[in-house]
């Protein structure tokens, strides 16, 4: 029975709460049972989100399976294999004047009821892999499916309660008037993925009830190339993590910085790159999706006199369609270095060298990822050393967020804490320290 139709976001609340108080979320059976009801729910009616991403941003069966399906998939079973592992409680030395007799561990205890507020651009991946770290940690959960991709939103709003456990798992659907309303509500965490605007109003909801909050957030996140890279491989390689889901991921290449030589070659190997992905009519390709609304069209039909078009530039508003777009010259007072581009668009931006890109990164914000083309061993430290991202990728963009063993997260405007494999663990759990020291 799906409870969130008809309840308040309140009542859905004291619900969930009342359940994990009887300590039902707690036990790890409990958890691993959960986990393994939403494989089978992804894979038993993956046909149907992928039709639903498909009506929301135009995103391939291909291309839904392999970023939000199969992504999730993969996370839970990287998390059934280890959770017995990451829970396993944790000695810690005491010290002398505590007598021989005493021990001390710390060990993960379940944080309560928890929210998660997805976006649009992955409407599934991003609400489910965040739920399956809140599962397995022992929580109750209410999902927030974002209003902005309804299809998505109805189907897992059908699919969840009809897989995991009610009485600890609602799916609150609804727009801004669903959202301030359970925020106004007491969680013990709130995960948001989103943009920075609404995530320090999430930050100022938390505040009023001191409710620890992880927002993955966005940002420019740059890109250096570096002399001599191979650009038909940097070009392919930018290409597939730029245009996927037509630009609309956080973690896309948002801008190139590089020297004017490499610029021309690298503009160049990017024209034959668009090409060889969607063909000479990328609104005609099959693997090309969409932009998500007409508002956003608008946004980024404002951006495509940024700079000079090297490839792409066409728009069709009744389709919601804007061509994968390479901009070269960008001057970076342009409209499109402004803000974060989130589409189809990759402005190139001339820098005399490595010293002037890391001063460029580090006049910014912290980007949420930064991406560095070189075979330089000595780039690549200065670069580690000298900026500051969510997240480093050599050679090849978004690469990092499909390992499960590393932390995906932000820093500074680009988002705090992070998830993915144990450490949604930590974010989803408190750490308590025990001490025993026997009475005898």
């Amino acid at each position: 029975m799906n409870h969130s139709t008809p309840e308040q976001p309140a009542d859905v609340v004291a619900r969930l709460r009342a359940t994990f108080r009887t300590g039902r979320t707690k036990p790890v059976e409990w958890r691993t049972g959960q986990l393994r009801r939403l494989r089978a729910m992804l894979t038993e009616n993956g046909a149907d989100l992928a039709a639903a991403l498909h009506a929301d941003l135009g995103k391939s069966s291909t291309e839904a399976y392999r970023t939000e399906i199969d992504f999730t998939i993969r996370e839970i079973d990287h998390t059934l294999e280890h959770l017995d592992e990451w829970l396993r409680p944790e000695s810690a030395p005491v010290p002398a004047h505590l007598g021989g007799d005493a021990t001390a561990w710390t060990q993960y205890d379940p944080l309560g009821v928890v929210l998660v507020i997805a976006p649009w651009n992955y409407p599934a991946q991003l609400l489910l892999a965040p739920m399956v770290g809140a599962l397995a940690s022992g929580n109750a959960v209410v999902a927030k499916p974002s209003e902005l991709a309804p299809a998505t939103s109805a189907v897992l709003a059908e699919l969840i309660p009809a897989h995991l456990d009610s009485d600890a798992v609602a799916v609150v659907e609804g727009g801004v008037p669903e959202t301030t309303a359970l925020l106004a509500e007491r969680f013990d965490h709130i995960f948001y993925t989103g943009n920075g605007t609404v995530g320090r109003i999430v930050m100022r909801a938390a505040a009023e009830h001191l409710t620890p909050v992880t927002l993955e957030l966005g940002g420019k996140s740059p890109v250096f190339v570096d002399r001599g890279a191979d650009l038909d491989v940097v070009a392919d390689r930018l290409a597939r993590g730029k245009f996927l889901n037509a630009g609309q991921t956080c973690v896309a290449p948002d801008y190139v910085l590089t020297d004017p030589e490499t610029a021309a070659g690298l503009e160049a190997a990017l024209v034959r790159a668009v090409e060889t992905l969607f063909g000479t009519d990328p609104q005609a390709s099959p693997e090309y999706g969409r932009i998500v609304n007409e508002r956003h069209f608008d946004r980024l039909s404002a951006l495509l006199g940024s700079g000079r078009v090297a490839v792409g530039g066409g728009s069709d508003r009744t389709d919601k369609y804007i061509a994968p777009t390479v901009l070269a010259d960008v001057d970076p007072k342009s409209p499109v270095m402004q803000e974060e581009i989130f589409g189809p668009v990759l402005p190139i931006v001339a820098v005399p060298g490595l010293d002037a890109a890391i001063d460029f990164i580090n006049d910014r914000d912290k980007p949420l990822a930064l991406y560095v083309f070189t075979d330089s061993e000595r780039t690549r430290g200065r670069i580690a050393a000298e900026t500051s991202s969510g997240g480093l990728g050599y050679g090849l963009p978004l690469a990092h967020l499909t390992v499960s063993d590393l932390p995906f997260g932000g820093v500074g405007e680009s988002g705090m804490g992070s998830y993915h494999g144990r450490y949604s663990i930590e974010t989803f759990s408190h750490r308590k320290a025990v001490l025993v020291k026997p009475l005898g």
